[in-house]
């Protein structure tokens, strides 16, 4: 056995339970090891049975007296039922639906046995608690009850490590498991430099897996998380600085910044700019006019203006003769760019062409050749731009709109487009989310990234009302929602699924109030345009329809067509209806405080008073609680805040992310841990001679992960 061995040859793991551990991608010994516990049960105190109290999270160590199944009279369910005892007292015992029992543990056997003590008239129990058999006794010659080595258990006695599984799997299954490899541990090569491993105090590698897995103590569980944690945060920060070091060696176009003319076209725009608009832009233009390809990140809050900064960006690259992109990862985002650069570029003599997939070959050809020859100053589009036969006469500016959005191969082949080895420069980069990602944090994610943060909204916008309706209040809502429509303004209805995933439910058009079933926009558009608002235009938008399907609705809906809009997540990002003034957001509960918000962003675009409001099925008080924040918090940054502290990053920020990141134990808001892998990577990547095998192990992780 080594560290490459199948799953499926491991003792134990029969076809079906190797199917299982794959699901959670487990597929040999190595994905074994660094399948880490979530928590722990603390199992460690072996207490004498006359002196266990209700309530007690205890071990006790004593010997079988009796154990049988029998059948419930009732239900007909198993129930086995033990005798244990000690030199101070016996204890009841039982477990239900486990009648194996009475195989594992015979009359006679010394066990340990840990649970949560129950007490009755007849005095104290244990029910189904963690069992095990005394390490290398049976009963003849133990009778030292609670003598012996108990860091030999693995299920009682000891930090239980608690593992996060899936159906048909049991944590009793996966520490045998890894109690079977743990010994190959030590096998795991240890790449951090020993300077590093001994100026950061940090565990050996094999160490802190067993540590992790079986600690003896805190201490010992401390230890070994630190060094599991340092290595994960290391190796972002490796990668940042390998690629900081690299876009160092490479050349860009310069882009003059010629002021008059980027003055003249501020002053043009339909609006006055905000402070952070403004230094983003100023950011930006000082970053192209370098030699050295720019790689910025815009972090902005829904509604807060990216675009045009963007904008401001690509207009000096046309000034300075060059070509601009910018991509996005829906054709409805796609189109929304394209349909707002036209109108900021209204008095400019720059031509503008949208790609997408949903072209028809012979236009598709038109608007390749045009780039291709320069006669296309910026290029709007989604992946379509990525595709082989596009070519860009002298690509300047690549910019990107939720990045995070792409798959893998598109993100690397958008690289490889920025780079244009053909003429020998590098395009400069910048990255565009709506997720607003606190400054701090985004610097850790996007290491390699300059950061530039829009957190203030545009000036006239009124303030979203948002509301968390009670499921007794939905008829008032639908009141509200008519006497809106009559004001001539539209609404958004957002449904978290596409279809029922029951039959019988998606045959209905009653609603079903207080249910915490998903709501479909099926259901949800049969339900409004039939029995809510038969004399209204409603439309349904979701990500199955064909790109013409959806130009056509949302083209309805912008030109007024359309009253209520019953859609999916598809209109999260990027869809600017200045008319719509009301989002409503069936089965709340079902999205983070980030897309919520981005939800919400849709409307108040305009003068008009815009409202969010938000229906739910649940009665759980985490998702409540995080709802009221919702209701009662504006600011992104904040939402975004609190989403990381409830959630985690790799949740907020597209499970996508937490792939290319790999944390499974650190945090990006430890910012101490952060700034020692930061000086760590600093160290190798200034002497990489020395430090080969450290660069060995990024470039294993690049191929096996993504990072963005």
């Amino acid at each position: 056995m080594n560290l490459s061995t199948p799953i499926s040859e491991l003792n134990r793991v029969g076809k079906t339970t190797s199917k299982r551990w794959k699901s959670l991608g487990i597929r040999n010994v190595r994905d074994l090891l660094f399948y880490f516990p979530f928590r722990y049960e603390d199992y460690r105190r072996v207490v004498e049975i006359s002196q266990l109290r209700d309530g007690d999270m205890v071990t006790v160590c004593g010997q079988v007296e009796l154990i049988a199944n029998k059948r419930s009279f009732k239900t007909r369910k198993v129930i086995t039922e033990a005798l244990i005892s000690d030199k101070s007292g016996s204890l009841r015992v039982v477990w239900f639906n486990q009648p194996f029992i009475v195989k594992n543990i015979k009359t006679g056997d010394m066990v340990y046995l840990s649970g949560k003590v129950k007490s009755d008239m007849l005095g104290a129990q244990l029910i189904g608690p963690a069992y095990e058999k005394y390490p290398g006794t049976r009963a003849a010659g133990a009778a030292q009850y609670g003598a012996g080595k108990k860091e030999d258990t693995v299920h009682t006695a000891r930090l239980v490590p608690i593992y996060p599984l899936t159906y048909g799997l049991t944590q009793k299954q996966i520490r045998f498991l890894i109690n079977q490899v743990i010994v190959l541990a030590d096998k795991m090569v240890e790449w951090v430099p020993k300077d590093i491993l001994e100026k950061f105090d940090l565990a050996p590698l094999g160490g802190a897996l067993r540590g992790i897995h079986f600690p003896q103590d805190e201490n010992e569980l401390k230890i070994s998380t630190d060094r599991l944690k340092f290595d994960e945060i290391f190796l972002t920060q490796m990668k940042a600085e390998l690629s900081k070091k690299e876009r160092g060696s490479l050349q860009a176009p310069s882009i003059i910044f010629k002021e008059e003319e980027i003055k003249n076209f501020v002053a043009s725009l339909p609006f006055i700019l905000t402070k952070t608009q403004k230094i983003a832009a100023w950011e930006i233009l000082q970053d192209i006019s370098k030699s050295t390809p720019m790689n910025r990140l815009v972090s902005g809050d829904v509604g807060s203006g990216k675009t045009v900064v963007a904008a401001i960006a690509l207009y000096s690259v046309f000034l300075n003769g060059g070509q601009g992109v910018i991509m996005a990862p829906t054709e409805i985002l796609a189109q929304q760019h394209f349909y707002s650069l036209t109108k900021l570029f209204n008095n400019a003599k720059l031509k503008l062409a949208l790609l997408t997939g949903s072209l028809k070959k012979k236009e598709k050809d038109i608007i390749i050749g045009s780039i291709k020859n320069g006669e296309i100053d910026i290029a709007v589009g989604t992946h379509a731009l990525l595709t082989e036969g596009v070519k860009f006469k002298n690509l300047n500016l690549v910019v990107v709109d939720e990045q995070h959005r792409f798959g893998v191969e598109q993100r690397k082949l958008i690289k490889e487009k920025s780079s244009a080895k053909h003429l020998g420069k590098s395009a400069h980069f910048l990255s565009m989310t709506a997720t607003p990602i606190p400054r701090s944090l985004a610097l850790m994610i996007y290491g390699d990234l300059d950061v530039s943060i829009i957190n203030e909204l545009p000036p006239g916008r009124k303030k979203i009302i948002t509301r968390l309706v009670e499921p007794f209040n939905r008829e008032k809502a639908y009141q509200f929602i008519r006497e809106q429509v009559q004001k001539g303004r539209q609404i958004f209805v957002i449904c978290p699924a596409i279809e029922d995933a029951s039959d019988d439910v998606a045959g209905s058009t009653l609603p079903v109030v207080g249910s915490a079933e998903k709501k479909s926009v099926m259901s949800e558009y049969e339900k409004l345009s039939k029995i809510t608002f038969p004399d209204l235009r409603v439309g349904y938008l979701h990500g199955k329809l064909k790109p013409d399907e959806k130009k056509e609705t949302m083209s309805k809906f912008k030109e007024g067509r359309i009253d209520l809009l019953v859609s999916t997540s598809v209109v999260e990002v990027g869809v600017d209806i200045p008319n719509a003034s009301i989002m409503m957001i069936e089965g709340a509960e079902n999205f983070g405080l980030a897309q919520l918000h981005q939800f919400r962003g849709r409307v108040g675009r305009s003068t008009h008073q815009s409202y969010c409001l938000l229906f739910t099925g649940t009665f759980s008080h985490k998702s409540l609680e995080r709802l009221k924040f919702f209701e009662q918090n504006s600011d992104g940054f904040k939402l975004a805040e609190k989403d990381l502290e409830m959630r985690g990053p790799g949740e907020v920020y597209g499970t996508e992310q937490s792939g290319d990141m790999n944390l499974r134990l650190a945090k990006l808001t430890d910012q101490e841990l952060v700034k020692k892998c930061r000086e760590a990577a600093k160290t190798v990547v200034n002497d990489l001679k020395k430090y080969s095998a450290v660069l060995t192990k990024v470039r294993d992780w690049e191929n096996q992960t993504h990072f963005e």
